[in-house]
């Protein structure tokens, strides 16, 4: 195959990041994408190639934006975790100090911090809702505050894949009067002039590389010579492939709204609606630049202060995870490192998106990392293509 037109640049001794990269096209599988890393505020790596969409062969620029799923939930907990630093928000508080009704059936005495590590006990919710509920927003929020927790608060942790964003929304606009998308925009993206909405204005939506869907390689399960490993994985396509698992009703919102699915996210109303779990959409540029300012200054701009990210990154939880079945470990908000998916290593801290979306920082690195793509993965283990691009970049750095 010959090799794909890579565009932009890197710094020296990032060379080989780069050929990561271009990798990444050539062994597995990407259509198009942006990678963009920032050391001390300094961006040393700014890359994009392939193409926006197949049929018409538009090629990748270097401010294309694509949906990130999950990635969205490091952006809003930048700015929780910057409310809490401005007083506005207590991470120790009850969630129904701000929220009243969020209080009714036994969740009174969950906390900020517990909602945003997913112990919370609400990945799902258990009354039926439609799609139009879900892009509307307030009938999931008014169901999540009336709905029992499926386990008790604060004893498990089970990842709240997309009811993370309704929740936390609801909490900021009742402790700020503001959106959490309107926040983000005020108090972070405008500011460090990032390309980055939760909520993407409608005039905007035909610049993003829609999504495309992946397909599962059937003898990837028989590379994993490991018997946990392999029994590990086997559970986990199990639970995706029976629709009432908790699993697969959580990603799906109870089948409303498939994730990932290309078909399903390529819709302007949902580019458009607030979902601070998992409709963000960026730049791999903006991305990097979003980290780079929590762990450091960026053209005279930081963030989130040490103090505050020192805090943030405080694990909360580690361990098997009620939803996802693997491990999980999450600070305030934030995805930590894992022996599955280690980062950098423990300065490390971001979100990764199903598919294969990655924004991360690393305080002791002071780095800022972003890649953003349309080619949806679907490796039954982990993300090569990240996985790639951040032992390269880990050597880079030595």
């Amino acid at each position: 195959m010959a090799e794909p037109v890579v565009d932009g640049s890197v710094a020296a001794g990032f060379e080989g990041v780069r050929d990561e990269f271009v990798a990444n096209f050539v062994e597995r599988g990407d259509v198009g994408a942006a990678l963009a890393v920032h050391v001390d505020g300094e961006m040393v790596v700014d890359l994009w190639g392939g193409v926006v969409d197949p049929a018409t062969g538009r090629k990748w620029e270097r401010d294309t934006p694509g949906l990130v799923y999950s990635v969205t939930k490091g952006a809003t907990a930048v700015v929780v975790n910057l409310l809490a630093e401005r007083g506005e928000l207590d991470l120790d508080s009850p969630v129904a100090s701000y929220w009243p009704e969020f209080g009714a059936g036994g969740k009174d005495r969950v906390t900020v911090a517990q909602l945003l590590s997913h112990q919370a006990g609400l990945p799902v919710p258990t009354e039926p809702l439609t799609r139009a509920d879900l892009l509307a927003g307030t009938p999931v929020v008014e169901a999540l505050a009336r709905q029992e927790p499926l386990w008790e608060p604060g004893t498990r942790h089970g990842y709240h894949a997309l009811t993370f964003g309704w929740l936390t929304g609801e909490l900021v606009r009742r402790a700020t009067g503001r959106s959490l998308g309107t926040v983000f925009a005020e108090e972070v993206a405008g500011p460090l002039g990032l390309d980055f909405w939760i909520g993407l204005p409608r005039d905007r939506a035909a610049a993003v590389a829609p999504l495309i869907n992946g397909v599962p390689d059937p003898a990837a399960l028989d590379a994993i010579t490991d018997p946990a490993a392999r029994e590990l994985v086997l559970r986990v396509v199990g639970a995706l492939s029976d629709p009432t698992s908790l699993f697969a009703r959580t990603l799906s919102t109870n089948g409303a709204l498939p994730t990932p699915d290309a078909g399903s996210w390529n819709d302007p109303d949902v580019y458009a609606m607030e979902q601070p779990a998992a409709n963000g959409i960026t730049t791999a540029r903006s991305l990097s630049r979003l980290y780079a300012a929590c762990v450091g200054e960026v053209d005279g701009v930081r963030i989130l202060s040490e103090k505050a990210l020192d805090r943030a990154r405080v694990e909360q939880v580690r361990g098997p995870d009620e939803v996802l079945i693997a491990e999980s470990r999450f600070g305030i908000g934030f995805q930590l490192g894992t022996a599955g998916a280690p980062l950098l290593g423990d300065g490390s801290f971001g979100h990764a998106g199903a598919g294969g979306a990655l924004g991360f920082g690393d305080a002791t690195a002071r780095v800022g990392f972003g890649y953003v793509q349309n080619q949806l993965g679907a490796s039954l283990v982990g993300e090569p293509r990240t996985a790639a691009l951040i032992a390269a970049l880990s050597q880079a750095l030595r």
